[in-house]
């Protein structure tokens, strides 16, 4: 069987029903990979697509949203948000702010700000559902993806929470 959308195309499902769309997009002078994914392609729904293939076409104004979520933890000791940033100063240590886009003097904004979008990953069939929708992938360095940061998306586009994947 396969589902067919005006964005995606034809999607084929495997032949344990699952759904599996990769492309590769710009977002300025990154290139980001997506995914899109749904273990039985019964379970996704037109709606899910559409707002997938919104998600995708709107990927600027959902990297802003997912930045500005990481920036609403900094405050928190506790956060995973705080850890990161806590790990990358003591990891790049002076050489830092070579790795930085912009050094305005504080540094939770300037990684925040500096973070790699790495891919982004769409679970078509978690749409309107508690588990994330879509899950960012963010990295200071696009080399070394053992240190990434991973935003949570509901299928809203609101950001769920974000976790360190190290």
């Amino acid at each position: 069987m396969a589902i067919e959308h005006d964005y995606f195309g034809l999607l084929s499902s495997g032949p344990d029903g699952s759904i599996f769309w990769s492309e590769t997009v710009e977002l300025g002078d990154q290139s980001v990979t997506v995914d899109l994914t749904a273990p039985d392609q019964d379970d996704v729904s037109a709606d899910a697509l559409d707002i997938a293939a919104s998600l995708i076409s709107g990927l600027e104004n959902v990297d802003a949203t997912s930045r500005r979520g990481m920036l609403s933890e900094v405050d928190d000791r506790t956060s995973e948000v705080t850890e990161y940033i806590l790990q990358q100063q003591e990891a790049y240590g002076d050489e830092l702010e070579d790795v930085l886009v912009d050094v305005s003097g504080d540094a939770a904004v300037d990684i925040i700000r500096s973070l790699r979008l790495m891919s982004m990953t769409i679970l078509a069939d978690e749409h309107g559902g508690s588990e994330p929708f879509a899950v960012l992938e963010y990295a200071l360095d696009a080399a070394t993806t053992d240190d990434v940061l991973l935003v949570n998306l509901g299928s809203d586009g609101s950001v769920q929470s974000v976790m360190s994947a190290d």
